[in-house]
């Protein structure tokens, strides 16, 4: 046991879903004191998550908050950083990214007062966000001023290596969901599936999509090769288009004209339910031309599903073996991914398998694994801490 705990303080922007089974795991680690500030309860411009508050076992506050659009961007504006800094007195901060004006002041604050700031970067090659010239200059001068950095996987690490950042400054801590929270909830579907299909009007079989709908996340393309599939892979399986945003209208126009098969649109799902469709269906697809990382390919894998997905997502390299528990496909291919997606299908016993490989899998992706990371990056072995006094 250490002779005392160390103070960390964790900056995030809202409180996700995602995020609370890993601050409860840092929570309880032995040499962890932690504090979590988010910048906001949620972002309802964005996400319809509702606010699990009553799972939080972890000392946390949200600051006073104002959203403000500016052209092509929101700008989140907090106000109380600063004090709240001072009264917890950390011996190193956590940051979730640098597109925050409060990421700004607390590695200012930091720097001031000597306090290791560690980036918590999910940001990959592929990321559509970046290129605009002042946003990398931005970002270079931010990552200059950071004592060590945290990523979810190989295509963060691979990417801030990319722009000169040494290996030995980059902790790994996987990005995790609450696996065995999913995995009982899909049993549970699993034992009262009739009801559960008749509630939500799904087809008997079905490939499955979880995410927003807007062309970025390749939707467009899944509604092609699933429309080129044979008449007779989609008269047995359907297609389940979940979650909402800008382009459903034009998807399921587009999804009327599809002459054969059942595509169905259940809008967004909140977590319970998500469960059990993922328990239910025969394989996630996440054609996405550009994500960090894509939490669904976990939530889904937890679940015990094989996964079709591009290989820009972030969490390919990590989550997904070609040919071993799904497939990975380029972006915007879509007679790769019908390939992918008729494979899967015409082959029921490698599917089989392929589920019990994304079961093993995960179990390497837990909130306790994550927790372990983030203490690492924090508090690095034969780490001085600096104190404030």
């Amino acid at each position: 046991m250490p002779d005392k705990k160390r103070r960390i303080l964790i900056l995030s922007e809202i409180i996700s879903p995602y995020r609370i089974p890993v601050f409860n795991a840092l929570a309880v680690h032995e040499a962890v004191d932690l504090h979590v500030i988010f910048l906001a309860e949620t972002d309802p411009g964005l996400r319809h998550w509702p606010v699990y508050k009553d799972e939080i076992s972890f000392s946390y506050q949200v600051l006073p908050s104002h959203r403000l659009r500016v052209g092509d961007y929101n700008l989140l504006l907090n106000r109380g950083l600063r004090s709240c800094l001072t009264k917890f007195a950390p011996e190193a901060v956590i940051c979730g990214g640098y597109n925050y004006v409060a990421s700004w002041e607390a590695l200012w604050w930091c720097r001031r007062h000597q306090v290791d700031f560690v980036l918590w970067s999910e940001s990959n090659r592929h990321d559509a966000r970046k290129g605009r010239a002042w946003v990398e200059s931005m970002k270079s001068y931010f990552l200059a001023r950071c004592d060590r950095f945290v990523v979810p996987g190989k295509a963060s690490s691979e990417y801030l290596q990319s722009l000169g950042l040494p290996e030995a400054r980059i902790a790994v801590a996987p990005n995790a969901v609450g696996n065995g929270w999913f995995a009982a909830q899909a049993d549970r579907v699993r034992a009262q599936a009739a009801e559960f299909r008749t509630r939500f009007g799904l087809p008997g079989q079905f490939l499955l999509f979880v995410g927003r709908l807007v062309e970025e996340k390749g939707i467009f393309d899944l509604l092609d090769a699933y429309g080129k599939l044979g008449d007779d892979i989609r008269s047995q399986t359907g297609l389940v288009i979940t979650g909402d945003g800008p382009c459903r209208r034009q998807l399921e126009k587009i999804a009327r004209s599809i002459r054969a098969g059942a595509i169905c649109f259940p809008g967004f799902v909140h977590r319970d339910d998500l469960a059990g469709l993922y328990a239910l269906a025969e394989c996630l697809i996440l054609p996405t031309h550009s994500d960090p990382w894509g939490l669904v390919v976990n939530e889904a894998m937890a679940c015990g599903l094989p996964v079709v997905v591009t290989n820009v997502a972030g969490c390919s390299p990590d989550l997904v073996e070609n040919g071993w528990n799904g497939y990975v496909v380029s972006p915007r291919d879509s007679p790769a991914l019908e390939a992918a997606m008729d494979s899967m299908l015409r082959n029921p016993e490698l599917k089989a398998k392929m589920s019990l490989r994304s079961c093993q899998r995960i179990q390497n992706y837990s909130p306790e694994v994550c927790a372990a990371g983030l203490a690492t990056a924090a508090f690095p072995a034969g780490r001085q801490v600096q104190r404030i006094s």
